[in-house]
C-alpha cells in the first residue's frame, strides 16, 4: 500500500537578488517507510551560465555536506545525530544562501528509492 512522502529540491541561486535558479538535488523524505534519500548532480554548468563567476567549488563542498547530513554522517555534526525527520526538517529549512531548498511537497509511494529517481529525472536532470 502507498505510504506518503515529502520531497523538496535543493536549487543554485547564483545572486539571490535576482531569484534565478537551478535545481541541483532532490530530497525525499518517507517517515512510514523510514527513508531519507538525496540526489545530487555533478553538472553545475547550468547554474555557471546564470553567473559566470559562481564559486562552483563552495556549492560543491556545500552540497556534498548536506549528502553527509543526509546520511546521517557524525562528520556533518552534531544534527547528523538527529532523526531522519529532523534532518529532513534542517535541510528543508528557508534560507537565503546561493544553495536554497524549494517548499515542500507530498506524495504517495510504496518505492521511494523509485519516486526519487523519478523526481530527480523530472525536475534535475
Amino acid at each position: 500500500m502507498p505510504q506518503p512522502y515529502e520531497w523538496a529540491t535543493l536549487r543554485v541561486v547564483p545572486r539571490v537578488e535576482r531569484g534565478e535558479f537551478v535545481n541541483v538535488a532532490v530530497l525525499v523524505y518517507s517517515r512510514p517507510l523510514q527513508f531519507l534519500g538525496l540526489r545530487v548532480t555533478d553538472d553545475l554548468e547550468r547554474a555557471r551560465a546564470l553567473h559566470p563567476g559562481l564559486d562552483v567549488a563552495a556549492v560543491r563542498r556545500h552540497l556534498q555536506r548536506v549528502a553527509q547530513l543526509c546520511d546521517g554522517d557524525p562528520g556533518a555534526g552534531e544534527n547528523a545525530a538527529r532523526s531522519a525527520g529532523e534532518r529532513f526538517r534542517w535541510l528543508v529549512a528557508p534560507r537565503s544562501t546561493v544553495v536554497q531548498p524549494s517548499p515542500v511537497h507530498t506524495g504517495l509511494t510504496d518505492d521511494p528509492d523509485g519516486a526519487l529517481a523519478d523526481l530527480y529525472a523530472r525536475m534535475v536532470a
